[in-house]
């Protein structure tokens, strides 16, 4: 005869019970006509809880949940009592108060937090205002992968609540001591995946429970100024962090998937715009070109490749080569990334009717020297900056093309006019990023026959004004690993490039709509590397591998 577990009846009842009044609270938001909030699934700042004292919270059915310099965010169990009424009005002088309705448990679940209060007053700053000593003991802490998964697992697994709320500073302090352009956090069927990107590959991480990843979701909406009770949609926003030496901005992705929402991070450095043309990897032959190309007074530079090729990067290099106070310079952009002294930058809006087209014809009308445009993606912008380098300006521009050599096809296919073509283009680029060697753990080796043919070919095809290196006795190098680079084997980046100047042969065929490949042949008298030929003068040297570059480009 089965047993009756009364205890066990009594939790069920009550699990139930708390869906119901779950359900009712919904309701009553809708009548109320505000949104609602479940506190179980989310984060309770205790410095935002300290704003209404315990026992008026208790009087009033109202709890300050959450809050952001001055936007904070209210929960209460009934809008209509007086008092809570006028605790609104006295929170609404201060700060920026966003209203939610919740239910009892939320209530008991907030009111819980209270007996923490006194000892957080102590602590040190929240992670909504990040201290720059913070960041910089995380960094010092988290130097690799390993380091993180000790210091990142050490809070998820701790019981302590405020050790818990310290899981986005040590993802944002890894994600800066590790150079990782991105943060994803994946929820999956068991857990959530925890993936960083570095120099422009994924790597696993760890994985962690679903408990704190709501707590974690909860904060990034926070931070990133994201609605918290919308979880069916995507959303975009982001936050900064501010270190001893840079601020740095942190964008912020959320998208609803199957089993919760997920988070990309991705962190722009402004380390990345002090780079050079040297620095970015630039041939010593190219660079002398470019420099000729971008302080002409007019005409258009393009650069070309896939998304995360470094395109951006390289754009700004050209705009701080020109920057002065004597010149004008104007970017429109979608998003801006980093930001530049001296220039003026302006940010597309699609929804609002801001598109790259009009926002050039308003640039027009700023009397500029330079422009950068973001990207090229249609007729109607391609048009205006071609038209804008044939009359006095200098254009700097991206488009999506495999090498140099498309570009005039791809702009031709957008339905650009041949006859303007040539005169206003001075130079096409095209590039990719490959990983770096770690300097610390690249092991030697001589290269097999398969791969030594590779190499040998593309070095009997450099340009006749190229010095061919030594191929007797090569060695090549791939990767080792050690601390330093985490076991990967690699560490930071550096560009291959190809270049196609607008001479009077490549004008005379832009004119008959040439293929890619006649403007290949046809570019070839200008004797400047193709991204082949650069990758494997940079292997020969030791700066990245065989393999590395294989897994960019085809060698060729």
């Amino acid at each position: 005869m089965p047993q009756f577990d009364e205890e066990e009846q009594i939790k069920k009842l009550a699990i139930i019970r708390e869906r119901e009044e779950e359900e009712v609270t919904k309701i009553l938001a809708d009548k109320y006509d505000l949104p609602y909030a479940d506190l179980g699934d989310m984060s309770i700042e205790l410095d935002a809880l300290k704003l209404i004292p315990e026992d008026q919270s208790h009087a009033g059915k109202i709890v300050v949940f959450q809050g952001v310099g001055k936007k904070i965010d209210v929960g209460l169990k009934d809008p209509k009592t007086e008092l809570a009424q006028n605790i609104i009005k006295k929170l609404e002088e201060e700060y920026d108060t966003q209203l939610f309705l919740i239910s009892s448990n939320s209530l008991k679940k907030a009111w819980g937090r209270y007996k923490e209060v006194p000892d957080f007053v102590e602590l040190s700053r929240g992670i909504i205002d990040i201290s720059s000593e913070r960041v910089e003991e995380i960094i010092s802490q988290t130097s690799s992968l390993e380091k993180l998964k000790e210091e990142f697992m050490s809070k998820v697994t701790s019981k302590e609540k405020r050790k818990v709320s310290e899981l986005l500073e040590v993802l944002l302090g890894a994600a800066l001591a590790l150079d990782a352009s991105d943060v994803h956090l994946e929820p999956q069927e068991k857990g959530i995946n925890l993936r960083f990107r570095l120099d422009g590959v994924l790597h696993e991480v760890l994985s962690f429970d679903l408990k704190p990843y709501q707590l974690l979701l909860s904060r990034i909406k926070l931070v990133s100024e994201m609605k918290l009770n919308i979880k069916e949609k995507p959303q975009d926003g982001r936050f900064t962090i501010k270190t001893k030496n840079i601020d740095i901005e942190v964008r912020s992705s959320v998208l609803p998937g199957p089993y919760g929402e997920t988070i990309v991070l991705r962190a722009l450095n402004p380390k990345t715009i002090g780079l050079t043309m040297e620095d970015l990897g630039m041939d010593p032959g190219l660079i002398e070109i470019v420099e000729k190309e971008i302080h002409k007074p007019n005409g258009m530079v393009l650069t070309t490749g896939p998304t995360g090729s470094g395109k951006t990067t390289t754009l700004y290099a050209f705009l701080k080569k020109r920057r002065s106070p004597e010149v004008k310079i104007i970017t429109i952009e979608n998003p801006i990334e980093y930001h530049l002294a001296d220039i003026t930058q302006t940010q597309t809006n699609d929804s609002r009717g801001y598109s790259f087209a009009s926002g050039l014809r308003s640039i027009m009308r700023q009397d500029p020297d330079i422009i950068m445009v973001g990207e090229i993606r249609d007729l109607e912008a391609a048009s205006i900056a071609l038209n804008a380098a044939l009359t006095g300006h200098l254009v700097f521009s991206t488009l999506h093309t495999n090498d140099a050599a498309g570009t005039i096809p791809r702009l031709l296919d957008l339905g650009a006019n041949p006859a303007i073509l040539a005169p206003a283009i001075n130079l096409s680029m095209a590039q990719r990023l490959l990983r770096k060697l770690c300097p610390d753990c690249k092991e030697e080796y001589t290269p097999n026959e398969e791969e030594m043919k590779i190499i040998q070919d593309i070095i009997n095809s450099l340009p006749k004004n190229r010095e061919k290196p030594n191929l007797k006795n090569i060695k090549l190098f791939k990767p080792g690993g050690c601390i330093k680079c985490s076991d990967i084997g690699y560490k930071g980046r550096i560009g291959i490039y190809e270049a196609i100047m607008i001479d009077d042969v490549i004008e005379q065929l832009i004119l008959n709509k040439p293929s890619e490949t006649e403007i290949k042949q046809a570019s070839k008298n200008q004797e400047i590397l193709t991204m082949s030929q650069d990758a494997v003068l940079k292997i020969i040297n030791g700066l990245t591998s065989l393999k590395e570059a294989q897994r960019v480009i085809e060698l060729k």
